[in-house]
């Protein structure tokens, strides 16, 4: 026989079970399967799915006949109760596409005519305005339309819900009021928030402060409101009793700000506002003295006056355990009352520029017997070392000292806050050691000492962590493998140090919660696991990169069904990729770049995706020895914002599919062996970097490429294009920061319409076939005049690892996340002619110009000097003539220089930076060239080369003078010659006199009767006739 006992126990756990079963079934009733819904509702919700866009299969559950089954929808005797469709959109934490759009909520969600709870908020219905139709559903309690893109006046019919509990309109950007009147209808109303709606007009506004009797919660953040509209509200006889929680944040009340005057007791009630328990007045720029009428408000819990302008001393206030005092103007931390709230539990007091560091409490204030303080918030506060005072403070649960310039060690008075949870002293520049006292806080969950100068190793006890940071540090020596004992961690991050040995199975043994992993830029670490080894994780993020992983590609890795980031560049991989990796579910981030990975890339993962994507999906695939052909598979990566596959052996065209890429914005494909045509469709995109350089593409640049119109980077160098450089280049890519179309077989003219692009920093058309002469607008180009242009955003994403290269001082280089910095114009190895334009000389950012191996004619501009930037000139194999201008001597950053194979003639000018550059080959295959370093030396030895150009040309001046007065010279004895020559002789010798006129005369007389005997032949002609 049984235990009696026992058997009743048993009874009794059997009934209280299967009373529970039967509860919740009911409570799936939602999940009643005895009652489907009706009809209506179910047809209701279908019309209502299909008025939208629905990006993430928020209700690919829809289907069946029965609704009460469907995700989101709750039902209660066989009606719709509730419907829980919140997005993300909007939201800080929104994953991208999760969020349904429609142009309007659908009118058959008025059917639902038991609906209580209805939550939209989150979702995109495209500045409409709010249904009236909400009106009809009378039974509604909760109504959430928050960051919904609803736009338009308020209806008043909202008024007639009058069961409503919850009011979320906030959020929406576009929504306004008229009148308040009909928060009037919403007596039961205990939650509104307003916030972002514009009450700057509106009737009936103070309405909301006291017709409403059961309100507790009221935001009115960011609502235009003004000094006028606090006053009345504070001081009202009629202010709502029961309001505790009050927003009035980012208002800034029309410009003046909230007058101090505002918040003093004559004006301020404070006994109106007796049950206020949580008070924001953050944003709205109280400046001067901490408004003491605070110190009134017995009920007060919470205040936050974040982002105001105060910087006085902050008086007690014994009941208050939250006070957010952070960017404001304090100087001294003691003025945050950090010693004199003895019941504080949270201070935030981050970006005060505090101008003294925090030493131990004033022995002038009374201080506290004990300290309540759990959480300390310090950020961006300008202290010098981390203060040793913080150990008095034994309750504290955490402490964020990130951000503020501290020096020194971390102290061993830390250990002694035995309660301590979250410890950030990240991205400081502390020194030393980890103190083992750390590993003593069995509390201490988080722990973040990124981006500091650490030293020594990591400690071998770290307490239960659910979060350890060491990156960016000084660290060496071995992973210690208790890391694999902390069971609760869930993120672990050591990259960016010096650490070494091997990393094995027993560091991850207990790490089941384990979801971040980064060692990356460890180059000594090394991961060594078994080819079977299952771990006992699902990671989302993993990054190796830089570090050495043996055996080949990860095995483990094909049980990893929730990647979501995974970087394994340079990382030592080689072979093909894995076929298993082809039914892994498609990782929107991922890296396998500089490896030595090889086969073609039809095992790229394409399976079903895990979960939602989020920002900046990215396809890294560079550096590698991938050959054959670009696979269709991927092509259905339409979530794609970047695509790099340059640096392999692919070849063949570039496939059509890959229009289906709308998203792209940075297609990376050089140094490939593509060939054929660029295919028009490249044209139809987002795209703002195009680099298809060093492949074997032919034929013109397509006409489709000027649709790019936020094109930043354009790089089609190093193929066999041909035709002239299109007009419409400069015409319609106006925010190109990089054209370089080098080694082609460009022809024509260099298109003035380049001279529009005025964000261009980089302009490349080196080894081509152009002729004429250089725009001489080139020299308005303002990007290389003043820094103005778009390429100084330089990479705008964490994934932004844009390649450009560029010829400069001579040597091929490749700049990757510093090439918004260079400014660089090539126009070498063309046929230009005529005189190098003075106007380039304007051009005052440009580093590097080469104008090497063309016809250019004339001399050097003497303002060449005004390129004070200028590291790398290159002028080389041209038909160059004069004097090197002295102002040369100015381009005091001038590394590279090159002038030879020209006509230049004259001394070499010295001084400042011309010193450095003593290689006579800069020089050479100028004949008429003298003075170091060449080995011919100047005439005059003695000349100052800082005056020969000047010298010479005040010399060249006084020749042109002596010159026309010799003109003038030679003409006048010319005349006395010629004329006295001849006259004079006739004067003084009377025969030569007599003879010259005898002459003269028989001359007239023969050609007189020449003369007569003509005529008459000519009228004896006449008569004849």
């Amino acid at each position: 026989m049984g235990n009696p006992r026992g058997l009743g126990l048993h009874f009794i756990f059997v009934c209280a079970f299967l009373f529970a079963g039967a509860r919740f079934t009911t409570c799936l009733g939602d999940g009643n399967m005895s009652v489907i819904c009706s009809e209506q509702e179910r047809l209701a919700l279908f019309k209502f799915k299909q008025s939208v866009k629905d990006f993430s299969g928020m209700l690919s559950s829809w289907v069946g006949n029965d609704c009460c089954l469907w995700e989101g929808v709750h039902c209660e005797d066989a009606y719709v109760e509730s419907l829980h469709l919140r997005g993300c959109w909007r939201y800080k934490e929104s994953n991208d596409d999760c969020y349904l759009s429609g142009d309007e909520v659908n009118p058959s969600l008025e059917d639902l005519r038991h609906l209580k709870y209805l939550d939209l908020s989150g979702n995109d219905f495209q500045g409409s305005r709010i249904p009236k139709f909400f009106t009809s559903l009378k039974q509604l309690t909760y109504l959430n339309l928050s960051h919904a893109g609803f736009e338009g006046i308020i209806s008043p019919y909202i008024g007639n819900l009058s069961d409503l509990k919850v009011l979320d309109l906030s959020s929406n950007g576009g929504l306004k009021a008229d009148d308040m009147a009909w928060t009037s209808g919403l007596s039961l109303l205990e939650y509104l928030d307003l916030s972002e709606v514009d009450l700057g007009r509106v009737k009936n506004r103070d309405m909301v402060f006291y017709m409403i009797p059961s309100l507790e919660v009221l935001s009115l953040s960011w609502c235009s409101l003004s000094n006028a509209d606090f006053g009345p509200f504070v001081n009202s006889s009629r202010i709502l009793p029961n309001i505790k929680h009050l927003d009035l944040s980012e208002n800034s009340f029309q410009g003046c700000g909230l007058d101090t005057t505002h918040l003093s007791s004559p004006h301020f009630n404070f006994s109106r506002l007796s049950n206020i328990q949580h008070l924001i007045l953050s944003e709205n720029s109280i400046e001067g003295v901490f408004p003491p009428v605070f110190t009134n408000m017995s009920s007060l819990r919470v205040l936050d006056l974040s982002g105001n302008l105060l910087n006085s001393s902050v008086p007690v206030m014994p009941n208050l355990l939250d006070l957010d005092l952070s960017d404001n103007r304090f100087k001294q931390i003691k003025d945050v009352g950090i010693w004199t709230h003895c019941h504080l539990k949270q201070l935030h007091a981050s970006f005060n520029h505090f101008e003294i560091t925090m030493m131990d409490s004033p022995k002038n204030l009374s201080e506290c017997s004990q300290y309540a303080l759990e959480w300390l918030d310090l950020r961006s506060c300008s202290n010098v070392t981390i203060p040793e005072p913080l150990g008095r403070l034994p309750n504290l649960r955490g402490i964020d000292l990130s951000s503020s310039g501290l020096v020194g060690s971390i102290p061993e008075s830390l250990g002694r806050l035995r309660f301590l949870q979250v410890l950030n002293l990240s991205c400081n520049r502390l020194t030393g050691e980890i103190p083992e006292s750390l590993g003593r806080l069995r509390y201490l969950e988080v722990l973040d000492l990124s981006d500091n100068k650490l030293t020594g190793q990591i400690p071998s006890f770290l307490g239960n962590l659910s979060k350890l940071d060491l990156s960016s540090n000084q660290l060496n020596g071995t992973i210690p493998a208790a890391i694999g004992k902390l069971f609760k961690l869930h993120s672990l991050d050591f990259s960016n140090n010096s650490l070494e040995g091997v990393v094995s199975e027993a560091h991850f043994v207990d790490l089941s919660m384990l979801k971040y992993l980064d060692a990356s830029f460890n180059t000594k670490l090394t991961f060594n696991v078994s080819s079977d080894w299952m771990p006992p994780f699902q990671l989302v993020t993993l990054r190796l990169r830089s570090c050495n992983i043996t055996n080949g590609f990860p095995q483990w890795l094909r049980n990893q069904r929730k990647l979501y980031e995974l970087v394994l560049s340079n990382a030592s991989i080689s072979g093909p990729l894995p076929t298993w990796m082809r039914k892994m579910p498609i990782i929107p981030q991922l890296d396998l770049s500089h490896n030595q990975l090889n086969g073609p890339l039809t095992n790229l993962p394409n399976g079903a995706t895990y979960g939602l994507f989020g920002p900046s999906p990215v396809l890294f695939l560079g550096n590698n020895f991938f050959n054959d052909l670009i696979p269709t598979s991927l092509c259905r990566r339409t979530d794609l914002d970047y695509l790099d596959l340059s640096k392999n052996n692919l070849t063949g065209k570039i496939p059509k599919c890959l229009e289906k890429l709308e998203r792209l914005y940075a297609m990376i494909l050089s140094s490939n062996q593509f060939s054929g045509v660029i295919p028009s469709f490249v044209g139809f995109g987002s795209l703002t970097r195009l680099r298809l350089n060093d492949n074997k593409f032919t034929g013109e640049i397509p006409r489709e490429l000027g649709n790019l119109r936020y094109l930043n980077i354009l790089d089609l160098g190093d193929n066999k294009l041909s035709g002239n450089i299109p007009k419409w280049v400069g015409e319609e890519l106006t925010y190109l920061a990089v054209l370089r179309l080098r080694k082609n077989n460009f022809t024509g003219r260099i298109p003035q319409s380049l001279c529009n692009v005025s964000n261009l920093q980089i302009l490349d058309v080196a080894h081509n076939n152009l002729k004429g002469h250089i725009p001489r607008c080139l020299g308005e180009l303002i990007a290389m005049v003043n820094n103005s242009g778009s390429g100084q955003m330089g990479s705008l994403f964490d994934y932004d690892e844009i390649n450009v290269d560029q010829v400069m001082k001579g040597v091929d280089l490749e700049y990757t996340r510093t090439w918004y910095m260079v400014f660089n114009m090539d126009l070498s190895s063309n046929q230009l002619v005529g005189e190098i334009p003075v106007e380039l000389t304007a051009l005052s950012m440009l580093g590097g110009l080469n104008l090497s191996n063309n016809h250019l004619s004339g001399g050097i501009p003497d303002t060449i000097g005004n390129m004070k930037k200028l590291e790398s000139l290159d002028l080389s194999g041209n038909e160059l003539t004069g004097v090197i201008p002295p102002s040369m001597a100015d381009l005091t950053f001038l590394s590279h220089l090159n002038l030879s194979d020209n006509n230049l003639s004259g001394r070499i000018p010295t001084g400042r930076q011309l010193q450095t550059l003593t290689d006579p080959s800069i020089y050479e295959g100028n004949k008429d060239l003298c003075g170091s370093p060449l080995p011919k030396n100047c005439s005059n030895p003695r000349e100052d080369p800082t005056t020969t150009t000047t010298s010479k040309k005040k010399q060249e001046a006084v020749d042109e003078k002596t010159k026309v007065w010799l003109f003038y010279v030679d003409i006048i004895c010319g005349f006395a010659t010629g004329f006295w020559g001849v006259i004079g002789v006739i004067l003084f010798k009377k025969q030569w006199r007599w003879n010259l006129f005898m002459f003269v005369e028989k001359t007239m007389d023969k050609i007189y009767v020449a003369v007569v005997v003509r005529v008459n032949k000519i009228k004896r002609g006449r008569q004849v006739t």
